[in-house]
Formats: structure tokens, C-alpha cells, sequence
């Protein structure tokens, strides 16, 4: 059995190398200064291009779909099911992921329908089978991937069903690995960056970089800006993934048998052994409410696009650098800092947009 994982120490990453992995990101995505943001702040910034991740319009949640549909393949499952909300930038990478490894798509999202704009646009065009709940809740989603997988399961289907957000510890796998890229990165560059920033919403991008920060024994604390949940519960959903995906990186777990999914929530993996720092996610910032842009967001996103000609989308991005820029204006970060850009060029021309 392979050690138990520890920071910094190799063992920890000793099963990531050999787990099957659909190539999906066009990597590494780019790791680059953003000059005119800094000298506006007074602190260097780094941005990650996790928008360039080159399938469809780009966007962090191809990393955690090369592990997740790996998986699905190697179980010989013919469709998955999934869902979020109409504009969810998950569902349409995984829809388009899917068609690309000749599994079929289901999408749930809740509520009765949606305007054909933004990523609904993307999926109608791609002729992807998506219902919805009925109910305003975005919980009501969870019973509906049920729902659906046991329909296409009585018609005697295959489905790999897989929660909200791809936010299972096999999905968070997809950060482990990116946080070994940008440690090379890192390297290369000779930077030692304090922060390491991002949205977090289904949390499991913050809990990939997490484990990974701590497997790679990296310089930066992982700053996650809650986008969609009360702070101690996205602490707690990151806690237990970073955990999850620690120990499967090490070896230590098994994503299980069976054509359901089951499997990709990495049940039994502990993690044990595995010097992960505490979660730190900063509330505050979720605006009217999630996936409605706020004022502060808009104008950070504005500030980036002016000063850097990056996008940020408006639900997720701009929120959380509207707290990197707060938070350096009151002086409360020293060092240089890391900026994931997540993606979401789609949801801009949806709703309010920008």
C-alpha cells in the first residue's frame, strides 16, 4: 500500500500518474502576470487561464471531467446525468465532453425553463436531452439525476450519474493535477506566490487545490470566495474532498464498480495521513443572490477587462475577484497572489450578463 500522503511528499501523488484520464485540457493553460491590475492594487498578481482549456469555450471543470468520464468508460456506461442550473458552465462542458467520448448526455436543472441564451443556447443547439425539476430549489436537481438515471436504467441503459458541479473527490483529482502544473509553472517563473484566489461553489475546484497545495508542499494558502453556500458548509464540503481526493491521488481508495456513479463520490477514502491546512473561504460577496451578478463584481470584472483584456464571467469570476480587489485595498494582503480565471464565457451573454 502506498504511504499515506503528506506535504510535499511525492508518495502523495504516487496513484495520479497511472489513473485512467480522458485528455481533455489542452494544458498547461497559461500562468501569466497581470501588470496593470497590480500596479492598480499595489500587489502582484498572477492570473491562471483556466478559461483556455480549450474544449468548447473553455473553463476549470474539464479538469475534473477527465477523471470523471474515465471512469464512467471504464464502468461501460453509455449515458451520464448530471445538473445545475440553465446557465451552469458544468453542465455544458460535461454535455459537450460527453458527445466527445460518445456517451449521452442528460441534464437536470431546476425550474420550469429557460430563455435559449447563454450555455441553455449551447445545449439546445447540441440537441442535448435536458428536463427540468419544476421547482425553483436548486437542491430539487439531486432527486432528479435520480430520477433520470432509474428512467434510462428501466430502459435498459447504462447511466453514470454524478452530482451538482462534478464536486466528488474523483472529480477534485482534476486540481491535484493542475496544482503539480502550476508548481512547474511556479518553478519556471521563480515566483513564491502567498494566495492562491478563486470562486467556490459546489467546492470541489477549491478542494482539488487544497490536497494539491498540500501534496506538492506549495508556498500559497488556497483562498476560496463562496459564489453559493453559507461558509461553514463550503469549509466542510472542501474538508471532506480534499480529503477524498488526497487519498486517492496516494492510492488509498477506489472509485468503486457498478454503471451509476456511485463510485465517483470516492466513499471510504480518508485521506489519512495528509497534511491539508484548513479551508479558508471568505463570504460576503454572493450579491442578490447565486448566479445573479453583483454591483461589486461588475465593476471588478470591468476593472479586469480594462486593465488586463480578460473576461470575467458574472457569476462566479467577478465575485471573487471583487473580494481580492477589497481585500487589497484594505491592506489585508501582502506577497504576490494568484487569480484562477474559472471560465464561463458563456453565461456573459445570458440575463443581465454583463
Amino acid at each position: 500500500m502506498t504511504a499515506p500522503a503528506r506535504a510535499g511528499h511525492p508518495g502523495g501523488l504516487a496513484n495520479l500518474a497511472s489513473r485512467p484520464r480522458v485528455d481533455l485540457v489542452v494544458g498547461p493553460t497559461p500562468l501569466h502576470p497581470a501588470p496593470r491590475l497590480s500596479r492598480e492594487l499595489g500587489v502582484p498578481l498572477l492570473f491562471k487561464r483556466d478559461d483556455l482549456t480549450g474544449r468548447g469555450l473553455g473553463g476549470n471543470k474539464l479538469r475534473g471531467l477527465e477523471y470523471i468520464l474515465a471512469d464512467a468508460l471504464g464502468q461501460g456506461c453509455d449515458c451520464l446525468v448530471t445538473g445545475a442550473g440553465p446557465q451552469s458552465n458544468w453542465t455544458m462542458l460535461a454535455a459537450l465532453s460527453c458527445l466527445r467520448c460518445q456517451i449521452e448526455p442528460h441534464v437536470v436543472c431546476y425550474g420550469t425553463d429557460a430563455a435559449s441564451e447563454g450555455n441553455m443556447r449551447l445545449h439546445r443547439w447540441l440537441g442535448v436531452d435536458v428536463r427540468f425539476t419544476g421547482s425553483p430549489a436548486r437542491s430539487s436537481v439531486d432527486a432528479g439525476i435520480e430520477a433520470a438515471g432509474a428512467e434510462l436504467r428501466a430502459a435498459g441503459r447504462r447511466p453514470y450519474l454524478v452530482p451538482r458541479g462534478g464536486a466528488t473527490p474523483l472529480g477534485a483529482l482534476g486540481y491535484v493535477r493542475a496544482s503539480t502544473e502550476l508548481a512547474a509553472q511556479l518553478a519556471a517563473l521563480g515566483e513564491q506566490p502567498a494566495g492562491l484566489w478563486l470562486a467556490t461553489g459546489s467546492c470541489g475546484t477549491q478542494a482539488g487545490l487544497q490536497s494539491g497545495a498540500a501534496l506538492t508542499g506549495a508556498p500559497y494558502r488556497v483562498r476560496g470566495v463562496t459564489v453559493s453556500r453559507p461558509v461553514p458548509e463550503c469549509r466542510v464540503r472542501v474538508r471532506a474532498l480534499a480529503a477524498g481526493a488526497a487519498a486517492l491521488a496516494a492510492g488509498e481508495g477506489a472509485t468503486g464498480e457498478g454503471a451509476t456513479g456511485e463510485g465517483a463520490t470516492g466513499e471510504g477514502a480518508t485521506g489519512e495521513g495528509a497534511a491539508i491546512s484548513e479551508p479558508e473561504v471568505l463570504g460576503g460577496w454572493i450579491g442578490p443572490g447565486y448566479g445573479v451578478p453583483s454591483a461589486e463584481g461588475q465593476a471588478a470584472a470591468r476593472l479586469v477587462a480594462q486593465t488586463e483584456g480578460v473576461f470575467l464571467d458574472p457569476a462566479f469570476g467577478a465575485k471573487a475577484m471583487a473580494a481580492l480587489i477589497a481585500e487589497c485595498r484594505a491592506g489585508r494582503v501582502r506577497g504576490p497572489q494568484i487569480f484562477l480565471v474559472s471560465g464561463g464565457a458563456p453565461t456573459l451573454f445570458a440575463g443581465a450578463g454583463l
